[in-house]
């Protein structure tokens, strides 16, 4: 019953607004502070694997391999895409442009920063963005996705589900 209502009722697709617009000015400002001001996450990284320790580590050993053996070697491409990434979830939830992608996105970086042993607003941030993923695309109909999906799904069926002509036959 309420699954049904996030996804087709009106009144819903506007408390989805609020949610979007809260989360996506919280994207939008953790990136652009990071844009702006400059942003290593060398020590981010390092912080998370020295919680990795001790009886009762906040991070997981399964997480910790991840962040030493992916993250801290690639650390220049990450201090690209945790900013960026930020700015552009914060941007789409705004507009409400590809909104459950981007909601998706968004709480892929809440649950990786959880993972890394830091709560701060992200487990706020995942249980709004549930809403929004169990909305669908309810949640970007008072958005940009009222039109941008349609046209898309449109474009797609044409594109890929042409008739069939039949070829000429020569005599």
């Amino acid at each position: 019953m309420v699954v049904k209502w996030l996804r087709e009722h009106v009144t819903a697709s506007w408390l989805m607004m609020v949610f979007r617009l809260y989360l996506g000015y919280e994207w939008v400002m953790a990136g652009w502070g990071k844009i702006t001001q400059g942003f290593d996450a060398t020590g981010f990284l390092k912080g998370a694997l020295a919680k990795a320790a001790g009886e009762h580590p906040a991070v997981q050993s399964w997480w910790a391999a991840f962040i030493e053996h992916v993250a801290l070697p690639n650390v220049g491409l990450f201090n690209v895409l945790v900013p960026w990434g930020e700015f552009l979830v914060g941007i789409a939830l705004i507009l409400g442009l590809f909104t459950t992608f981007a909601a998706l996105m968004g709480a892929v970086m809440n649950f990786a920063f959880m993972f890394s042993g830091t709560t701060s607003t992200n487990p706020q941030m995942v249980l709004l963005t549930v809403f929004l993923l169990v909305a669908g695309a309810n949640a970007g109909r008072c958005g940009l996705d009222r039109w941008v999906l349609p046209y898309l799904r449109h474009w797609w069926i044409n594109k890929t589900h042409r008739p069939h002509r039949p070829a000429t036959a020569h005599q």
